[in-house]
């Protein structure tokens, strides 16, 4: 599998030419700091809740996969540099939506008429956020978790910068999070970490409150995505200037 073969390869090359600070004495200090539920119980359930998942959603990922080919034959995963724990890059992965023309990591916004690079499979699965399915894969294999912080781009310095106020770049990004089931595409950047930073104190703080925290954030993100709330295309907030969504 492709995605297999990758993990293997993947090694410290991905953080090349990182601009963020990042060490390992700075790793150990953030492990100690972590609490049991934060270093044992999340990370534990992480394993277990992906294992199943890629299990259970075999078909789906069939389907999926199939409808994306039919649709615009070429690679059907996507795979982008994201800023993960600690603002390490790891490569973050995702259903293709856009057609393979499409420039690469360029913003939607910055596309011209970008509708004419979004695929009829792609419009559907950015809506519904089925495009994000496979990082369940990326939380199996340890650079991502169910709950935190959506991942930044590797170029997002606005947003890494904001979320450094917070603390929230020091935990592992998350299949969805506090500021998804908040509001997700419709808040500006600030806002947005802001949040990200809500979530991270209540996750440090650990014990009872932070796993009623995660279930919650889990419950309310199947609302969310069944009512397709926060969608944006292309845009962050009001200012859709600003938003660096490079999707494909």
């Amino acid at each position: 599998m492709r995605l297999a073969a990758e993990t293997l390869t993947e090694d410290a090359s991905v953080d090349e030419g990182n601009p963020y600070v990042c060490t390992a004495s700075a790793d150990r200090a953030d492990e100690k700091a972590a609490g049991i539920y934060e270093r044992k119980i999340k990370p534990l359930a992480d394993q277990l809740l992906s294992f199943f998942g890629l299990l259970a959603l075999l078909p789906v990922f069939a389907v999926i996969s199939a409808a994306v080919w039919m649709d615009d034959p070429g690679s059907v995963i996507f795979t982008q540099k994201r800023v993960g724990k600690n603002k390490k890059f790891f490569n973050c992965h995702k259903f293709r939506s856009m057609k393979m023309s499409a420039p690469h990591d360029v913003p939607t916004h910055q596309l011209t008429d970008p509708e004419q690079y979004i695929t009829g499979v792609g419009k559907f699965l950015r809506s519904t956020r089925l495009d994000e399915l496979p990082q369940i894969w990326d939380i199996f294999r340890g650079k991502m978790s169910v709950i935190g912080p959506r991942p930044a781009l590797w170029n997002q310095e606005d947003l890494v910068a904001e979320r450094d106020k917070y603390g929230a770049n020091d935990i592992k990004p998350g299949l969805t999070g506090w500021a998804q089931i908040n509001g997700r595409d419709e808040l500006e950047i600030a806002e947005k970490a802001k949040l990200d930073g809500e979530y991270t104190r209540i996750l440090k703080y650990g014990g009872l409150k932070a796993f009623i925290q995660d279930v919650c954030c889990f419950a309310k993100t199947v609302g969310s995505v069944l009512n397709k709330e926060g969608v944006v295309e292309g845009g962050t907030g009001t200012e859709r200037e600003k938003c660096t969504d490079y999707r494909s």
